[in-house]
């Protein structure tokens, strides 16, 4: 770590109105984003993606062996349902409503909680162009130039197209968003965007979604295991997706649930702390859905592309991660480095405002509080003397974070740094989250190609209820009443000639399933972590 400016003396300087030009994109992201960090990609041996590049860290879990063995399986509760839906969050719950308001039989399974989830985490807002002054065509734009180009069209043009659509849904589920006076609803600008297209609730919008559809599910016929991750997929005689493994904690047993279609919808990767950053991810995404994929042959992309958030919280250490909502840079705050000067346009694309700011720390005008801990200045004491009480009322997640920090916003500017906050990439998808293999559909922060290598702001909570909503009602249509004549894990063993074929060691066991702090381990060892 560069030496930087003392934390100390920085507050003494950050009021110093200096600017000055950043380098243009391409070259500030290959210098320093950390897509880019030597080493961080190798070549995948085996698989379907085998020869394109993958995050060292995401490899060696494609690249495992599973967890379970045939004599496992022996005596093991099997039940049957039409759709297995695999994960709670808002893409896991928009598709298991949408399912079995078709009349199908839905089992919903969940690693924690019912909602415990990224969606959750998701503060600053969900995008739909409504306003009178903008466009789909702008948005479609927008989403594409953020992306670097890279995006599906046919992914991003269905996205854009219903975002009105989703937000009517929402509504009508009985979310709440933030009104004005007249009681339209309010609006905001993301970083990369030509308009105010954000629409929000407070700085807690995924918090308020999560809750709308947690009762919906509540009050459904959805089947709900809660405490049930799921360890591996199920195999048809023809290769086809056929149901799933999953591990309950509670009765420490596997069970076998058969099923005419599966919905993963398992959520990001923030938990394996890729290149060692800290995260704003739940406690649970840990890219199982990857891994399960993968294994049954389906295909994956943008493997190498991670979205590290601009704004979660560098100091004090124990909050190192927590993330502070692009709402506020939005509603006016700048960065400033250890110098006091302003170093970047705020609402550039988020991998530009990280790469600015890991930019200002590596050449030493960070601000520095000890060996390990530097970063910049989110300056929102600015915004409290240009707007006094706006903050407060706008932004109280903001405060939580700054009581638990023992910092007052509104006095003290806020050190941050980037976290590993979105997975770029994931299972290829058609327009209805359909993969190339049958009887698998995938949705959410698991899904690949809607975003290509960034992310706006905004449309990751669009995106897991337009397609959740989407792949349910597909399932649901295109069910076979038959099933499988068989299923099981024959696929595993395709999975072990390869690993064997390209000298990859069988002792990895994948997929990751909890944080290495859990201390989790699967049937016959005690269960140590706290849910």
């Amino acid at each position: 770590m560069s030496e930087g400016i003392p934390y100390e003396e920085a507050l003494q300087r950050y009021q110093r109105n200096k600017e000055y030009s950043l380098p243009e994109m391409s070259e500030l992201l290959h210098n320093y984003h950390p897509d880019y960090y030597q080493d961080a990609t190798v070549k995948l041996q085996v698989g379907i993606n085998k020869g394109e590049s993958c995050h060292r860290q995401l490899a060696d879990l494609l690249q495992a062996d599973s967890h379970i063995e045939e004599t496992d399986l022996a005596g093991s509760f099997i039940t049957e349902t039409n759709i297995l839906v695999i994960g709670s969050g808002g893409a896991g719950c928009s598709a298991a409503l949408t399912a079995s308001r078709q009349s199908s039989n839905v089992i919903l399974t969940t690693k924690l909680r019912l909602g415990d989830s990224n969606t959750v985490m998701a503060e600053g807002g969900i995008q739909a162009s409504i306003a009178a002054n903008d466009t789909l065509q702008d948005h479609y734009e927008d989403t594409l130039r953020a992306g670097h180009y890279t995006a599906d069209k046919k992914l991003v043009a269905t996205m854009v197209s219903e975002a009105p659509d989703v937000i009517r849904w929402l509504i009508q589920e009985g979310m709440h968003f933030d009104i004005n006076e007249f009681g339209d609803l309010m609006m905001r600008r993301p970083g990369g965007a030509s308009a105010d297209r954000i629409l929000y609730y407070r700085d807690y919008t995924g918090l308020e979604m999560m809750r709308v559809l947690r009762e919906s599910v509540s009050n459904s016929n959805i089947e709900v295991w809660d405490h049930s991750p799921v360890v591996e997929l199920l195999s048809s005689e023809h290769g086809h997706c056929a149901g799933a493994i999953i591990y309950s904690i509670k009765e420490q047993a596997f069970k076998i649930i058969k099923a005419q279609a599966v919905i993963l919808a398992t959520g990001g990767i923030g938990r394996m702390h890729l290149n060692g950053f800290p995260t704003t991810n739940h406690f649970g995404a840990t890219g199982d859905g990857l891994v399960l994929a993968y294994r049954l042959g389906a295909k994956l992309r943008d493997l190498d592309s991670f979205q590290y958030h601009p704004t979660a919280l560098a100091y004090p250490q124990h909050l190192a991660g927590s993330l502070i909502t692009e709402g506020v840079r939005s509603a006016g705050v700048q960065l400033l480095n250890g110098l006091g000067e302003r170093f970047v346009n705020e609402l550039k694309p988020r991998d530009y405002v990280s790469s600015a700011i890991l930019r200002e720390c590596v050449e030493g005008r960070g601000v520095r509080v000890d060996d390990k801990t530097v970063g910049v200045w989110l300056d929102t004491p600015g915004l409290e003397r240009s707007e006094p009480g706006m903050m407060k009322k706008r932004f109280p997640k903001l405060f939580q974070i700054g009581e638990r920090a023992n910092i007052d916003p509104t006095k003290v500017p806020m050190l941050v740094h980037p976290a590993l906050h979105y997975q770029n990439g994931g299972v290829v998808i058609d327009e209805n989250g359909q993969t190339n293999i049958r009887g698998l559909y995938c949705v959410g922060e698991a899904s690949g190609g809607i975003h290509g290598r960034n992310r706006i702001m905004g449309n990751a909570l669009l995106e897991i209820i337009c397609f959740g909503r989407r792949a349910g009602l597909k399932a649901a249509k295109t069910i076979s009443p038959r099933g499988y004549k068989k299923s099981g894990i024959e696929h595993l063993t395709r999975l072990r000639r390869e690993l064997s074929r390209a000298n990859l060691t069988m002792d990895v066991k994948s997929p990751m399933l909890f944080p290495d702090c859990a201390n989790f381990k699967l049937k016959g060892a005690e269960v140590t972590h706290q849910l």
